[in-house]
């Protein structure tokens, strides 16, 4: 299985009401369809927002590093992949798909050993239906959707 770089962009609604932007990753089916990968790790990080409930952009630059380390080292041999990135009221949200939680954990502080001490949480839940994914997926078919943006109209 290759493991492509495609990705789209979607708006959704936090729980207060806040705009919460989405990326997600595409290309993915043979990987959900596989079961190897039936475990869901959330990684959050939570900051100050600015009045549009997003990160400042010294916030966001900060985030970028971390996230992109974690996803070379948990992609490199395919122990996890980044499905979602969700940012938006006050906390970004990376969600792994992964096999092996243990290895999962020991790849994680190995790729994030360079960096001072970050204020993340982690949840871990068993997911080998991709639930959290196919979830944030439909956010991208309403945004494909003519009827939905109105320039079918």
């Amino acid at each position: 299985m290759k493991l492509s770089d495609v990705w789209f962009t979607a708006l959704a609604e936090g729980d207060n009401g806040e705009m919460i932007v989405v990326s997600g990753r595409d290309d993915v089916e043979a990987f959900r369809l596989s079961g190897k990968l039936a475990e869901r790790v959330e990684i959050s990080w939570p900051y100050r927002p600015e009045a549009s409930g997003m990160p400042s952009e010294a916030e966001a630059r900060r985030m970028e590093a971390p996230q992109e380390a974690l996803k070379k080292c948990m992609e490199k041999n395919k122990l996890a992949i980044l499905t979602g990135v969700y940012t938006g009221a006050g906390e970004r949200t990376w969600v792994f798909y992964t096999r092996n939680i243990p290895a999962f954990g020991r790849t994680l502080n190995e790729a994030l050993a360079p960096f001072e001490r970050l204020p993340l949480s982690i949840y871990c839940e068993k997911d080998p239906d991709w639930n959290e994914y196919l979830e944030m997926y439909a956010l991208k078919v309403e945004d494909d959707d003519p009827a939905v943006d109105g320039s079918d109209v």
